[in-house]
């Protein structure tokens, strides 16, 4: 079998690595993990090419027949979209696999939840790595919907020293992507290290400041690739945190500190570190909260600093069309400011929170995965809003 062949087919997430927290899983579970897997990938490559088709071949052809004009806006799209019967099958499935996908993860997890959180508990307690604040307050933009359908969002915790939110997180993102994240689902953080190395090999990062850090798939790469720095994930999720610092410290990154804070607010000095990140996260905050976090990045960070962040492609300069289907997930997978975050003008936001727009840039990366074991981002059908392609964009301070 040649390695085109092995990338044609989708892995299985026995594949998945393992760590000290990453639930176990039975036959019939894995089972069904990769048929979601597949379903996903059917959706986006035998069902969505026709939804494209139905709309320009049926309702384009009848908007314009009807107002004597093209479509103006994404929204005109979607709204003669809703009644295709194409779109309404593709879109009815989508949303049913996401909800699948979290029962899925969420009865895997509930099963072994004490074992899990005595596995967290062995590497957390007494590590001055894990810095978790209950005066904290989760924002409402984090808690006013259940993110990704995921019931109780990232922050809810139902037992003492609960995991189980990053957990079902952990096991469960290989459905959505199907494994374009690869092993640790950390291809972007590893693409942010490829990158630094390939772009920026004189670049060495002495502090690092990861925001949004969830599960810690990103900033673990940029812990292990700068075994000498000091490195900081913050997120405002205590059962995120539990979870992530566990298993960073299973996975050899024992330096990396976790802190419960607010990524609007933080109490570092000024200019102090020299590289900022964020993935996939600008989406997942609110008009308010963006400006005030790019704020707070320029003020921490230090003069020849970088900040960088993994982000789906704004909506400027695309095709009606594929700003539509981007923004399925704003009305149908509770990401209420996706919408609005790929309408801002990157530029402008950037120079808002002070930075000079001379050392502004954009670019592009896509998930550094084993090749021969996982799909690398860009082959086969797009599965728009969830390959693992992103726009990437940041400036030098």
């Amino acid at each position: 079998m040649t390695n085109s062949t092995k990338r044609a087919s989708l892995p299985s997430w026995s594949q998945l690595g393992r760590h000290a927290v990453f639930p176990e899983a039975t036959h019939d579970e894995i089972a069904r993990f990769n048929l979601l897997a597949q379903v996903n990938t059917f959706l986006s490559g035998q069902l969505l090419p026709g939804v494209k088709t139905s709309y320009e071949k049926r309702t384009r052809p009848r908007f314009v027949a009807e107002h004597g004009r093209e479509p103006a806006s994404r929204q005109e799209v979607r709204r003669a979209m809703q009644q295709d019967s194409a779109y309404q099958m593709w879109s009815a499935l989508r949303r049913n696999s996401m909800e699948q996908r979290q029962q899925a993860g969420r009865s895997l997890v509930y099963r072994q939840l004490p074992r899990l959180i005595d596995a967290a508990r062995a590497l957390n307690e007494g590590k001055a790595t894990l810095q978790l604040d209950a005066t904290v307050q989760s924002p409402r933009y984090a808690t006013a919907v259940d993110i990704h359908c995921m019931p109780g969002g990232y922050h809810t915790e139902i037992v003492q020293d609960d995991v189980s939110a990053a957990a079902n997180y952990d096991a469960g993102i290989f459905c959505t992507t199907a494994g374009m994240l690869g092993s640790y689902s950390d291809g972007g953080g590893q693409a942010i290290v490829q990158w630094l190395k390939t772009n920026h090999p004189q670049f060495q990062p002495r502090r690092i400041l990861d925001i949004g850090c969830t599960t810690g798939h990103n900033i673990v790469p940029l812990a292990l690739a700068f075994p000498d720095a000091e490195v900081v994930a913050v997120d405002v999720a205590a059962p995120m945190l539990r979870y992530a610092h566990a298993r960073a410290q299973s996975l050899g990154a024992t330096r990396l500190t976790f802190r419960q804070a607010n990524g609007e607010a933080l109490d570092y000095a000024d200019a102090s570190f020299d590289l900022i990140t964020t993935s996939m996260f600008w989406h997942e905050t609110s008009t308010r909260a963006l400006p005030r976090i790019l704020g707070e990045i320029h003020r921490l960070l230090a003069p020849g600093g970088l900040t960088l962040h993994l982000e789906q492609p704004q909506y400027k300069g695309m095709a009606l069309y594929e700003q539509f289907i981007r923004d399925w997930d704003t009305y149908n997978n509770n990401e209420p400011f996706w919408t609005v975050m790929h309408d801002l003008d990157l530029e402008t936001i950037i120079a808002s929170a002070g930075f000079d727009l001379a050392r502004y840039f954009e670019t592009s990366m896509a998930a550094l995965v084993d090749r021969n074991i996982f799909p690398q981002a860009g082959e086969g059908a797009q599965d728009y809003g969830r390959t693992a392609a992103w726009t990437a964009f940041g400036a030098w301070k």
